[in-house]
């Protein structure tokens, strides 16, 4: 009975067109457009400038900052409140204001206090740009001590940082980001077919023909949710294939592992996706349920915000969000090479997650009406 059954949905599926076109389109645009868009790296900062010393140490600051690849001169003026009028206007993002007697202090050693000015209305943008350039004034200030060795009568230690990045040596967003796209596109695509299954066939009145069959109800919710899962296993390795071929992402861990938590994920999803469907009435209905609830579980699970920089509350409260441990899971496989037995809790949690709504999706469908 379960051949007939999944032979029934496979046809459902070959015959939909637009569902062909979006099992290709939807990879693509996760995991080979999407980590263009959430680029983390700041770049082109436009930096305007105060110059009040005109010396030959301020220009060399000013010319050092202009060859950072992360910054561009925008601006020159000679009053500071017309370097704000110019970051209020948007012409400017950061302000430099180099003192009066800069070379003179430096040269006799003494402290120079240099003033950066950042429009925080993109926080993200003027956090990171003032950061860059603080590192480019502290390269500086190291690179004329070493060029001028200590004033007499003074030791100046001269301290040189050396700083190392595991896991991410290069710290390229891409790598950190294409595992959390990865779970982003199974979670879509299994939540969608799923959500719109049962309440496709509720508006196309074929549902009543399965609710006279004698079919058990856990059978009919398998033979639903096993295309899905082959659907979302294809969608997974094309994913992972595109990542390679265009970013150069690959896993330091195991793909056995990968595959491991990707099966347990999308019976996860997929039955959340029924549970969905059961409850809807119609396809609009259940359109809105399922993208409310994912937009909710996207925004917290951690792909894009540090669920260690919510308030506590709010941690509690992302305990119960599947994506946030399957997110956890591939990350430290693709970044560390994280084997199972380090990834137990994140296991433990997904399986909880798959018996609940696998048993829900059984029990909240009616074959009565």
């Amino acid at each position: 009975m379960l051949s007939y059954l999944l032979e029934k949905e496979f046809k459902q599926i070959f015959r939909n067109t637009f569902l062909s076109k979006l099992l290709i389109v939807m990879p693509v645009m996760f995991i080979i457009i999407f980590p263009y868009v959430t680029n983390q790296e700041v770049r082109d900062v436009k930096v305007g400038v105060v110059d009040h010393d005109h010396s030959p140490l301020s220009r060399r600051l000013v010319e050092k900052v202009g060859a950072s690849p992360y910054f561009r001169l925008s601006d020159v003026s000679a009053t500071y409140p017309g370097a704000l009028d110019a970051v209020a206007e948007g012409e400017s993002d950061l302000v430099l204001a180099v003192p009066r007697g800069f070379e003179h202090d430096l040269v006799r050693g003494e402290v120079v206090e240099v003033l950066v000015a950042a429009n925080s209305v993109n926080g993200t943008r003027g956090t990171l740009g003032a950061q860059y350039l603080s590192t480019i004034l502290s390269d500086y200030s190291g690179e004329l001590r070493e060029a001028a060795g200590a004033v007499p009568g003074a030791v100046l230690p001269v301290f040189r940082t050396e700083t190392g990045f595991r896991f991410n040596p290069t710290l390229d967003y891409k790598v950190f980001m294409v595992p959390g796209l990865l779970v982003m596109l199974l979670t879509v695509l299994c939540c969608a077919f799923t959500a719109l299954n049962i309440v496709g066939e509720k508006e196309a009145g074929t549902i009543e023909q399965i609710n006279v069959s004698p079919v058990p109800r856990a059978l009919f919710i398998l033979a639903k949710l096993l295309p899905n899962w082959i659907i979302g296993l294809l969608a997974l390795v094309f994913g992972m294939l595109a990542a390679w071929l265009v970013h150069g992402v690959t896993p330091t861990g195991s793909l056995g592992t990968i595959l491991l938590f990707a099966v347990l994920y999308v019976c996860v999803v997929s039955a959340a996706g029924m549970v969905v469907s059961n409850y809807s009435n119609t396809m609009q209905q259940a359109m809105f349920v399922m993208f409310f609830f994912l937009i909710i579980f996207m925004i917290t699970c951690g792909l894009f915000t540090p669920i260690k920089s919510m308030p506590d509350w709010m941690q509690w409260c992302v305990s119960v969000n599947p994506l946030k441990y399957f997110v956890q899971a591939l990350r430290l496989i693709y970044l560390k090479g994280s084997g199972f037995a380090e990834l137990l809790p994140e296991f433990a949690w997904l399986c909880g997650f798959a018996v609940v709504f696998n048993v829900w999706a059984v029990w909240s469908y009616k074959k009565s009406l």
